[in-house]
């Protein structure tokens, strides 16, 4: 008999970590499953053959290297199986996939070289956007149909102060982008534009602010650093400054670059990321039963009332995200099938969103008991409602897109008055 064990002291292996991207290989002649790390904390990409993809489950922090081999073995129907279970267990070490020390020593450099660095470089120019500053003012201009500064909304009542725009990739969501940002008055070129951004990647029921400028092709827009200090001051439980999140994140990245079309490089910001709120409505309360949320939501409602005209609110939001990308059984399709009742509770959700009842709208994304529709953009859409209660939205625009062939996201464009 061969045992396929090893010592019954064995370490167990270290966690796979579960904040990785995970998706099927693009590559015809590598299938698999491709696995990259979000936050950029290592920039290496592997694909794993379906083989070794469906041991991935060993590394739980609680099977050993014993195991692992054990369940290769009967996968692959070979005894000998070592040099693969090694290759695996290196690669993904080496890689920064594990809990490890190998990641931890990768996290800690990036996040310290993040915050000492002067400014916030882009992470997504080249990718999201054209990486130059010419190639860059055609691409945004060819949002507006050539237009420079697209008109302001007419008949908002009391005047817009502020808008929804997407967060997805610009070439999907192009219509909801150009309907948001043609809303933005002209007149708006001198205010601070607060920036509430979905944070994928930050801790929930957090705020992530940064005192560093955001970077783009066409030049540095300058962040209220007296502002972020302020709302530091007045809710230090739940902010993180210098948030290494911001370093990667998109949701505020695209945002800066429209902007910055409209009204110019230096465009003055207040960039904020909004958590996931777990708190609270994980008993079925609102998010401001975490005092941390309730004292930042509060603190930024103080500052939008002093500043009333000053700022100008701009929030990096999608909607519903369905498909087999996000862990669904089935396909979707745009506009088909499942996604006609998606698109029915997506805009009773917008109707509260344009009412300003953040009540009502909390109590939608939570109605069977967790957000099943997995909207990207709940937080910082909760996050302006409570902190600007007096506003009322108007639906500029709805859209579905196929990210790929088997999942949706949904988006929009509101404008607030």
């Amino acid at each position: 008999m061969i045992d396929l064990s090893l010592s019954a002291m064995a370490p167990p292996l270290p966690r796979l970590r579960s904040d990785l991207d995970f998706m099927p290989s693009p590559l015809r002649e590598q299938p698999g499953l491709l696995v990259r790390d979000p936050f950029r904390y290592s920039t290496t990409t592997l694909v794993i053959p379906p083989l070794l993809a469906r041991c991935l489950g060993c590394f739980d922090g609680e099977q050993d290297e014993g195991d692992l081999r054990a369940t290769l073995a009967r996968l692959s129907g070979q005894v000998d199986v070592g040099e693969a279970v090694r290759h695996l267990v290196t690669a993904l070490h080496d890689a920064g996939f594990l809990h490890d020390d190998r990641y931890a020593e990768l996290r800690e450099a990036k996040e310290r070289d993040f915050a000492a660095l002067p400014a916030r470089s882009p992470a997504h120019a080249g990718n999201g956007y054209p990486s130059d500053a010419p190639a860059l003012a055609a691409w945004s201009r060819g949002f507006f149909h050539g237009e420079a500064a697209p008109a302001a909304l007419a008949g908002a009542n009391g005047g817009v102060l502020g808008v929804a725009a997407p967060h997805v990739s610009p070439d999907g969501g192009r219509a909801s982008y150009a309907a948001a940002y043609r809303a933005i008055p002209p007149s708006h070129a001198e205010r601070v534009f607060v920036v509430l951004g979905t944070s994928h990647y930050g801790e929930p029921d957090r705020f992530g602010l940064t005192r560093k400028p955001f970077v783009t092709p066409f030049g540095e827009a300058r962040t209220e650093t007296a502002l972020v200090d302020e709302l530091a001051q007045a809710a230090p439980g739940a902010v993180a400054i210098e948030d290494y999140c911001h370093a990667v994140e998109h949701s505020v990245e695209f945002q800066i670059v429209f902007l910055q079309h409209l009204f110019g490089p230096q465009v003055r910001i207040l960039p904020i990321l909004c958590g996931a709120f777990i708190e609270g409505p994980r008993v079925g309360r609102p998010p401001e039963t975490n005092d941390g949320v309730a004292r930042f939501v509060g603190a930024l409602g103080e500052l939008a009332a002093r500043e009333r005209g000053r700022l100008s609110f701009v929030l990096g939001v999608d909607f519903a995200h369905i498909g087999r990308r996000y862990g669904d059984p089935r396909a979707a399709r745009a506009h088909e099938g499942a996604l006609v009742e998606v698109a029915a509770r997506d805009r009773a959700r917008l109707s509260r969103i344009e009412a300003g009842d953040g009540a009502g709208f909390w109590d939608l994304v939570m109605e069977r008991g967790e957000d099943d529709l997995r909207w990207c953009g709940s937080s910082p859409l909760f996050t302006f409602l409570r902190a600007v209660p007096d506003a009322r939205g108007r639906a500029l625009a709805y859209e579905h897109w196929n990210i790929d062939e088997a999942s949706v996201v949904s988006f929009g464009a509101v404008a607030f008055s």
